[in-house]
């Protein structure tokens, strides 16, 4: 069966068929670590509303409204693909995972922060809600995680196809480590795929995804020519990938169904746990943490991507927060910035023919200082308005 996405087209045809020439060359992502390994039960399942029950003065809409939902019944909402559970490689995977409970509790752990969040990207983009557990079986939810063939972060992105999807390295950041861009980028990269080359079939483009359009396309064509649809489950592809889609759907109907299969999930809210909170200027995290009400730790693991202490908005346009102090540090953020720039003490706005080092030399800090506290590596793209920081507090 085909599936296909809501929306068509999320980049230009011609910046489409430039960045997928640059993606064909990519041999696909490399898992970081043995995948999550079985699964889970939602303590939520058991508390439908039962209408024939109810007390006199409460309608049956009432009490589906008070029916308790987690991220896990969220997600499991908007799965697609789960009349291909009895497919025997998806048999096996289930059984596999089963077999394999020491793994699960430290995986689904790793997910509390990000599952509901990537849960919501997903939905808003009209895709299978399967799509959300690919970083269970990229990088078992570890947004650290790094392969031996290079690939790193959540979804397992190897240096070239991030270069390609506009994830940046450098400047103390690794976007293939930044939760929030690297699942936009992931997701735009399987739509990208799906309408470039499968007519909207997610499969196949995950299919591609792990081991990269031109091995998908010549085991299609391959199929073809036998006479067959040329769907996912017709081609013969690397073992790897042979796995990847059935992998997929057995965590998912092991999820859609904790109860059968005699796993537990831990409790996670439906609501995401963190927001996107835009850098509109050079933030140090503890400053970021402090107007943010939270820790300095908590920020950081939130937002793995920063390498350094900083976030630079020419390398960093979002930082991850908790959900709860997002607008808080919005509000804050701004504030902050505008008192210091009228204070004039510890922010100078770049004026034309300024350089780092007349700047540096006219406010008596060190020219070494003054480019790591604001982040810069090429201190002749010095622009007119740009913001810097004078002190490293």
């Amino acid at each position: 069966m085909t599936y296909h996405t809501t929306r068509r087209r999320i980049l230009g045809f011609t910046s489409c068929l430039a960045l997928m020439g640059s993606l064909m060359a990519t041999t696909g992502n490399s898992q970081a670590s043995p995948t999550p390994q079985r699964a889970f039960k939602d303590d939520s399942a058991s508390h439908k509303a039962q209408p024939a029950t109810l007390p006199a003065n409460q309608t049956f809409w009432d009490a589906l409204a008070l029916e308790p939902r987690d991220a896990w019944s969220r997600l499991a909402e908007g799965f697609q693909w789960q009349e291909d559970v009895e497919q025997a490689r998806v048999q096996h995977w289930i059984d596999h995972y089963r077999q394999s409970p020491h793994n699960i509790v430290e995986i689904t752990e790793r997910a509390k922060p990000w599952l509901a969040w990537i849960t919501e990207r997903v939905e808003e983009r009209g895709l299978p809600g399967e799509i959300a557990l690919i970083p269970f079986i990229e990088s078992s939810f570890d947004p650290t995680a790094r392969s031996h063939r290079g690939a790193a972060g959540l979804w397992q992105f190897m240096p070239g196809t991030g270069h390609a999807l506009g994830l940046r390295r450098g400047g103390g950041y690794d976007g293939r480590l930044d939760v929030g861009r690297s699942t936009h980028a992931a997701l735009d990269y399987i739509e990208m795929q799906a309408e470039q080359w499968y007519e909207g079939d997610i499969e196949l483009s995950l299919a591609a995804y792990n081991a990269g359009a031109g091995t998908v396309n010549r085991a299609r064509s391959a199929a073809l020519s036998r006479g067959k649809d040329g769907s996912y489950w017709d081609l013969k592809l690397p073992r790897e990938t042979m796995a990847y889609v059935p992998k997929l759907i057995a965590i998912s109907a092991i999820i859609a169904e904790p109860e059968r299969y005699d796993v537990e999930l831990p409790r996670i809210e439906a609501a995401p746990a963190v927001a996107e909170v835009p850098v509109t200027r050079p933030v140090d995290l503890g400053e970021a943490a402090r107007l943010a009400g939270v820790s300095r730790a908590a920020l950081a693991d939130l937002n793995p991507g920063l390498l350094g202490n900083r976030a630079d908005p020419r390398h960093v346009k979002r930082l991850l927060v908790p959900a709860d102090s997002a607008e808080r540090l919005v509000a804050r953020l701004s504030g902050n910035a505008t008192r210091r720039a009228a204070a004039g003490d510890d922010v100078y706005v770049v004026r034309r023919g300024d350089s780092l080092s007349a700047i540096a030399s006219r406010h008596a800090v060190a020219l070494a200082d003054l480019a790591r506290w604001n982040g810069i590596e090429r201190p002749e793209a010095l622009q007119p308005g740009q913001q810097l920081t004078l002190s490293g507090s």
